[in-house]
């Protein structure tokens, strides 16, 4: 039996005797479905076929339970099926305790042990409700769908603290140290089926600064990451073994008003490739991103969005003719960058019920699965795309 069925059944039962020993104030339980319907033109992001997909579905449950003053236990399993944007099926996203180590008038510190939820960038804590993002996809140059497992969170531990100061605003600092399994089904997502062999995530290092200055409606954030993955060959395979280094830098604001809500977040990453493809490959780069997002509130039930978004996998090669020339004309070179301009807007029928619907103008194909493998004969440089999802929670 997997983990994740374990840890499943062992949250199921978790709320089973929660509720017969009649701890109904200390345990809170809730649940999400959503289902929508999307149609992509000229690219694999959901499909082969570019055929109208139902592949846009998430169902979830989570819960809490207060075991005492300073102890908390904390979980959450999904079912999604994003086609060929990340593996089909059932996911543990967190399964934690979290200890409220100290708190005061001033200060609040967390300790969270377990499969941790990833709280540093700034959907990372909301990527995985469809109803608290702010659109069905989020920008791909940050939030990168074949990513979403890893992103989510790790095993491992993480830290929050919390400063308020009356003079200086509010202070936020988080830390954590993780790793996330992945089995054969996520490797065929983010290398290729070609890819025979296991790729393991290593260690990684993550930490977040937040800082609300004081009566403003702006917040401002600082993000990092440090991780690395290996591949192991099989034999046969169409690969060798491999390193695989991945840091990941941001810079962020959001504005916060009656009517208006703005977001932008700046990214750097760097992608070190060692071994993989050949024995003896080297490969570097730097790329660069960002995006910027506006909501507009009409009332409590109408929200407009629109964001547009740019990313590059390489800062020294933004029109890819280098990776067109490295790969012998196999590449195309717009597989080296993405930009994306999106409308959409939200409607809630009740506290409960909402639709959401956007639609995509892409350029480029930077951000697609698998994404050390481009398929060049399933994707052209522009594409679009339309999604309309519904989703219930209580």
């Amino acid at each position: 039996m997997s983990c994740k069925v374990i840890c499943l059944l062992a949250l199921l039962t978790f709320n089973v005797q929660a509720q017969e020993g009649h701890f109904a104030d200390p345990l809170k339980i809730h649940g999400f479905v959503a289902q929508g319907v999307i149609d992509v033109d000229n690219s694999n992001f959901v499909n082969d076929d570019g055929e109208i997909s139902l592949k846009l579905t998430e169902i979830g449950l989570n819960t809490s339970y207060q075991l005492s003053d300073d102890y908390r236990f904390a979980a959450q399993a999904v079912y999604l099926n994003g086609g060929n944007r990340y593996n089909e099926g059932l996911r543990i996203d967190y399964f934690l305790i979290d200890w409220n180590a100290y708190s005061s008038e001033q200060w609040q510190a967390n300790l969270y042990v377990g499969r941790f939820k990833n709280a540093h960038w700034l959907h990372s804590s909301t990527r995985d409700i469809p109803f608290a993002r702010p659109s069905i996809l989020l920008p791909q140059g940050t939030y990168f769908d074949g990513f979403r497992d890893i992103a989510i969170g790790g095993d491992g531990a993480a830290l929050k603290l919390t400063y308020n100061s009356d003079e200086y605003g509010e202070f936020d600092f988080n830390f954590s140290r993780g790793k996330s399994p992945i089995d054969s089904d996520d490797s065929e997502v983010i290398l290729s089926n070609f890819a025979q062999g296991n790729i393991e995530h290593e260690l990684d290092t993550q930490a977040s600064f937040y800082w609300r200055p004081v009566f403003s409606q702006w917040r401002f954030g600082l993000t990092l990451l440090d991780s690395e993955f290996n591949y192991m060959g099989e034999s046969p395979d169409f690969f060798v073994d491999g390193r695989f280094v991945f840091q990941f830098y941001t810079m962020n604001a959001l504005y916060e008003g009656e009517h208006w809500e703005f977001t932008t977040e700046i990214l750097q990453t760097r992608f070190l490739t060692e071994g993989f493809y050949a024995p003896q490959y080297h490969q570097d780069n730097i790329g660069q991103g960002g995006y910027f997002q506006a909501v507009y509130k009409v009332d409590q039930q109408l929200k407009f969005i629109g964001r547009y978004e740019n990313f590059y996998t390489n800062k020294d090669d933004k029109q890819g003719d280098k990776l067109q020339q490295q790969s012998f004309g196999t590449v195309p070179d717009y597989f080296a960058y993405q930009h994306d301009a999106m409308l959409g807007f939200s409607y809630d029928f009740s506290d409960g019920l909402r639709v959401n619907a956007e639609y995509h103008w892409v350029k480029g194909t930077a951000r697609l699965n698998p994404i050390v493998l481009p398929n060049p004969e399933a994707n052209s440089e522009h594409w679009k795309m339309w999604a309309i999802q519904l989703m219930y929670w209580f």
